[in-house]
């Protein structure tokens, strides 16, 4: 129903309450004189006198209920104008416009009902544009490793690599490679499910120290081998409200970044300042350091300042910290002096 129907309906309504109130009008009219001049027995003047006031007032009512129901329309008009113009992406709703009466409860409703599903389908497409982003990148990494196992595989099937030692080399480089592509498969699908709000994390009171410990212990491999020392500062009765699986994770993440960017002989430190307003974990490196310029672009997807380090690694650490971090309601910053140090400062205000 367009808007010129829906007016002319609106005034066609406005006659039938004019017309049925005159109608109640003259018909309460005759009833009182009947009644006044046959039941009670007044004379014409006091008859007509009653009558008048009567007239008087119920005219007084119409006209106060005809204003009353004018403005109730016009309300309702325009409102419903708005809600169709909204539906038909035309026009834009403006908050707490109406405030009053039946009509103000019907808009207010209206607009929160609008809202929600206008966030619903932000949400919607933010999700879309995500696993867009995600299926593409995916595609993107894996094209170079594939194209590379698929060479070795030809070429071992082919027989065209006689050497023993040569075969298992290729074997060792494939080998690699699928390590690689499971790392970065695992890591984008813990990535975008907490993303996509599907992981819940689980935040309770827990021993800070023992998590950087056990951070700590589980990249012992990685640093032994590069004769590095891992150095845990804090309290032994320090505690945080948080996830302690998934913020074990991160810390992991930030030490293996660590220890990568680090050079042998070298020490990494792990400090935990702890008060009533927050707790903020320190993880620092004195390695080669992040190029001031690059310090913006570190926790983005697939983002590696020295590529030349560890071509095995996906880029995915960084980002996927930062978002358990900020999962569990916390900040994640960087800051970095190139050729001394790296920080990164995990910080859970209370």
């Amino acid at each position: 129903m367009n808007h010129r129907t829906k007016h002319m309906k609106s005034l066609y309504e406005r006659k039938q309450y004019i017309i049925g109130s005159g109608l109640i009008s003259i018909s309460l009219l005759l009833v009182c004189l009947i009644v006044m001049r046959i039941v009670i027995g007044y004379g014409w003047g006091e008859t007509l006198a009653v009558m008048a006031v009567i007239l008087v007032g119920f005219v007084a009512i119409v006209i106060f209920g005809y204003k009353l129901l004018d403005r109730a329309y016009n309300d309702m008009e325009k409102v419903s104008g708005e809600m169709i113009d909204v539906v038909e992406g035309d026009g834009e709703l403006a908050e707490e416009e109406y405030c009053q009466g039946t009509t103000g409860i019907l808009y207010t409703n209206f607009y929160k009902m609008v809202s929600y599903l206008r966030e619903s389908k932000q949400r919607e497409m933010d999700e879309k544009i995500f696993l867009r982003d995600i299926i593409s990148d995916i595609s993107h990494q894996l094209k170079t490793p594939l194209a590379s196992l698929n060479v070795f595989v030809d070429l071992l099937l082919d027989d065209k690599v006689a050497e023993p030692e040569k075969r298992k080399q290729m074997l060792k480089e494939s080998k690699n490679q699928l390590d690689r592509m499971e790392c970065m498969v695992l890591s984008l699908l813990k990535l975008a499910r907490i993303e996509a709000g599907a992981i819940q994390f689980e935040r309770t009171p827990g021993n800070v120290k023992l998590i950087c410990d056990q951070a700590a212990e589980s990249v012992r491999y990685l640093t032994d081998k590069r004769n590095q020392n891992v150095n845990v500062i804090c309290d032994d009765d320090a505690e945080l409200v948080c996830d302690g699986e998934w913020l074990t994770e991160a810390l992991i993440n930030l030490l293996k970044n660590a220890s990568d960017y680090s050079p042998e002989n070298t020490s990494i430190t792990i400090e935990v300042e702890n008060n009533d307003l927050f707790t903020r974990i320190h993880v620092k490196d004195h390695g080669m350091g992040i190029p001031e310029k690059e310090l913006a672009n570190v926790f983005k997807r697939f983002y590696r300042v020295h590529k030349e380090v560890n071509p095995n690694s996906v880029g995915i650490g960084l980002s996927l910290t930062k978002s358990i971090v900020e999962g569990m309601g916390g900040s994640i910053s960087v800051r970095s002096v190139e050729g001394e140090y790296t920080c990164f400062a995990l910080t859970f205000v209370r």
